[in-house]
């Protein structure tokens, strides 16, 4: 039986992947889904309550982060997801 918290990792990057299959499709960039995953950090970061440690972590980290430090988190979440 797969552990619970890998199924809900698993299931959290099958979601990111299948929107940036989407934007593509729909002609964004790499370089334009990275900036809008930012955004969305952004977003989440002030208005969303984790509800999984994945989910706490990435707030955690994106609360200590600089801009740069968010757009590498961001960049990071794309490429883990596109592969």
């Amino acid at each position: 039986m797969a552990d619970m918290g890998t199924d809900s990792f698993q299931h959290f990057k099958q979601e990111l992947s299948q929107k940036v299959k989407v934007a593509k499709v729909a002609g964004m960039s790499t370089q334009e889904i990275q900036s809008r995953a930012q955004e969305v950090g952004d977003f989440l970061s002030s208005h969303y309550d984790p509800h999984s440690p994945e989910q706490r972590l990435l707030k955690e980290l994106w609360a200590v982060s600089d801009r740069n430090e968010q757009q590498s988190i961001a960049n990071a979440v794309v490429k883990l997801v596109e592969h």
